[in-house]
């Protein structure tokens, strides 16, 4: 069943807390537990009523998210179905598509990667060179993929693809629901500074996706894109509450039929204390303690400065509720947030090498290792803190680099002149390519 009524907001903490006492079984397996979570509307509670959620505002979202985890139950399936796949689809989807994807989204029964970058369009994703040509009621795909996160444990993925050469290259892209698990498809990890291979490239070779897997309709792939660009910023900037997973979804993870309570702690990048939020305050100003550099007046200063940037973010998005609820909203604020995430993690970094010191530059690439590390160091070496400081330099170029969400603002919020485009309009094989 789905949820039919939205919950009151005004004691939402109690009404997510009475549900859990009555549904949460640490002895469940992950499937059954999600199954339960996601059919209830508390997986995704922004989503829509009649869609498996709640819906609630996005500040609203992360309390019950902050709830869940508050009370020591799994929380729901993370990735990219539940933060951009599902999002998407409930708003450019058939009633169809809706049907077929997103339940199997809020139960973890799939998981979903995105397929948009490519060697020659990053910035310019408008300029992709995959193609899709159309075989009765298929589209064959070849082309190539790159940063493309979580592809190696995706059971589908987000493709947006070239279906006609022949109009301005925004006009002629196809945003696809792609089946992983066919021939034709190859997946190579790209190993990051921090040892991980969370990104891969894609290679595309004579793929078939049916017709009716088009989302919002053939050649509107930009329109549909850009609805994903946006829950991205959104999702993954700061106070959006996105980005960490506890169990893998899907079925290449292996996690599904593996117990629920086994689970309780988050698979993050940044969970031992570099990534910019309230944690990351509370563990580096614990570690500063710790070892004396709280006296220096630099580190206390940016603490402090730590601190007021999260509060910053957070009462923005308070203030964004607000403004929902009247019917308004505050311009660009996916993109704000997501510049405000990329200042935050910078300023983390810094401040714990300021802290660590010499260890900061110590860092394994393994759970033993890191252990080791902080045993022969008596605690110095903090492999969770160098490993967010490694990391930091990764979120201000994915999901849109800083600059393109400078662009943004300048040209769709504030109005300023667009730079100069000599190929605007035209055909898309005229114009000259980027790789």
């Amino acid at each position: 069943m789905t949820a039919t009524t939205a919950a009151p907001t005004d004691d939402l903490t109690a009404d997510v807390t009475a549900w859990l006492e009555a549904n949460w079984d640490p002895d469940l397996t992950v499937a059954e537990w999600w199954d339960r979570l996601g059919r209830s509307g508390w997986a995704v509670p922004t989503w829509p009523l009649e869609w498996f959620g709640k819906g609630l505002s996005r500040a609203e979202g992360v309390r019950v998210m902050q709830t869940i985890s508050s009370f020591g139950a799994l929380g729901a399936p993370g990735g990219l179905g539940t933060l951009l796949a599902g999002p998407t689809i409930t708003v450019h989807g058939t009633e169809e598509q809706k049907q077929r994807y997103l339940l199997d989204i809020v139960t973890g029964q799939k998981a979903w990667c995105q397929l948009f970058s490519e060697p020659g369009a990053g910035s310019d994703l408008a300029g992709l060179n995959t193609r899709a040509e159309l075989d009765g009621d298929e589209w064959v795909v070849n082309g190539q993929k790159v940063w493309t996160s979580g592809g190696h444990w995706s059971d589908l993925g987000m493709l947006l693809a070239r279906t006609d050469a022949d109009v301005p290259k925004h006009q002629g892209i196809t945003y696809f629901a792609l089946d992983m698990h066919q021939p034709g498809i190859e997946i190579r990890p790209l190993r990051e500074l921090t040892g991980r291979a969370m990104f891969n490239e894609v290679f595309l070779t004579d793929v078939r996706v049916p017709a009716d897997a088009a989302i919002g309709g053939v050649n509107n792939g930009w329109a549909v894109a850009n609805t994903t660009l946006m829950f991205e910023r959104s999702g993954l900037g700061a106070g959006g509450g996105g980005g960490s997973v506890a169990a893998l979804p899907g079925t290449i993870g292996g996690d599904l039929e593996r117990r629920a309570g086994d689970f309780l702690r988050s698979r993050d990048l940044t969970d031992a204390g570099g990534g910019g939020g309230s944690m990351s305050v509370d563990n580096l100003s614990r570690l500063a303690r710790a070892n004396g550099t709280i006296d220096d007046a630099d580190v206390r200063q940016s603490l402090a400065q730590l601190y007021s940037m999260n509060e910053i973010a957070r009462f923005t998005n308070l203030r964004q509720r607000a403004l929902a609820r009247a019917g308004k909203e505050i311009p660009g604020l996916g993109n704000i947030a997501k510049l405000s995430m990329s200042r935050i993690l910078r300023l983390t970094r810094d401040l714990g090498g300021r802290i660590l010191g010499p260890y900061a530059t110590l860092h394994a690439y393994d759970a033993d290792g890191g252990a080791a590390l902080a045993a022969a160091t008596e605690g110095g070496a903090q492999p969770g803190v160098t490993e967010s400081m490694l990391f930091a330099q990764a979120p201000q170029i994915y999901g849109g680099t800083d600059e393109i969400q400078h662009n943004i603002l300048g040209e769709r919020v504030l109005g300023l002149p667009k730079e100069p485009d000599t190929n605007k309009g035209k055909p898309f094989r005229e114009i000259p390519k980027n790789g």
